[in-house]
């Protein structure tokens, strides 16, 4: 896997995601409201699964999350977001939280096809999801599971399209063990012998997938915070939620 450039931190926090959310509300608002967008579509789950453990209905949680973002998106909206509202994560969050208490009956009246206009979402899988991941946790902590588990798999789907970049997709489908179990859990010899290669470059290999997974990692959370200085402390958050799961 070919080594990445430095991060330049200045440019970098510039132009990610929430950044731009959080500096063009007056100016350049369409790539703000691209940028939002681009955010929801990514993490809209956590938000379904936190109306479902509220008592919504899968349709009405639907149309809770639909009502949600349609309102969200108006580029007036975004006169609201002010940094100290500190990560995505957070801000999102308690938005719709008010959503939910100050307008359910709003939200609950709205139908699929109506007069909003709705962001498409694949709520069959969504609803899939949730009954595997809810349990009988809090409704708060299936919004932050949900979230967590949404920057894993954007960042496995990441080094999913490194690896078939280079052709070596079935590669990454033996390696991508290496993530979840320890190194002495991991049988090299086996790994080598699955991808025909050696048991040393197969642990050379494992030790570059671990590293790039990291920066992965701190990169897709960089777009969800205000700072460079706010990324360890949400990368930690959502290692501590993981490790819960």
């Amino acid at each position: 896997m070919p080594e990445s450039p430095p991060l330049d931190k200045a440019s970098f926090f510039a132009t990610t995601r929430w950044s731009v959310v959080l500096t063009a509300r007056d100016a350049a608002v369409g790539d703000a409201a691209r940028a939002l967008e681009t955010l929801c579509q990514t993490y809209w789950r956590a938000l379904y699964g936190y109306a479902r453990r509220h008592g919504f209905s899968p349709c009405d949680a639907e149309d809770a999350t639909q009502g949600f973002f349609a309102r969200l998106l108006e580029k007036d909206y975004l006169q609201a977001v002010r940094r100290e509202l500190g990560p995505f994560r957070a801000f999102l969050q308690m938005a719709f939280k008010r959503f939910l208490s100050k307008e359910r009956d709003r939200a609950m009246a709205l139908q699929r096809g109506g007069d909003a206009e709705h962001v498409t979402f694949d709520f069959v899988e969504a609803e899939s999801g949730y009954a595997e991941e809810a349990k009988n946790l809090p409704a708060d902590e299936v919004f932050e599971l949900r979230w967590a588990m949404t920057v894993l798999a954007t960042v496995m789907q990441a080094l999913r399209e490194e690896f078939r970049a280079s052709g070596k997709e079935s590669e990454f489908d033996v390696l991508k063990a290496a993530l979840q179990a320890s190194k002495d859990g991991l049988c090299y010899a086996e790994m080598a012998a699955v991808i025909q290669s050696s048991e040393g470059a197969v642990r050379v290999a494992t030790h570059r997938l671990r590293k790039r997974f990291r920066e992965l990692f701190r990169l897709e959370v960089a777009q969800t915070v205000a700072s460079h200085e706010d990324i360890d402390e949400e990368v930690r958050h959502l290692v501590s939620v993981l490790a819960r799961a």
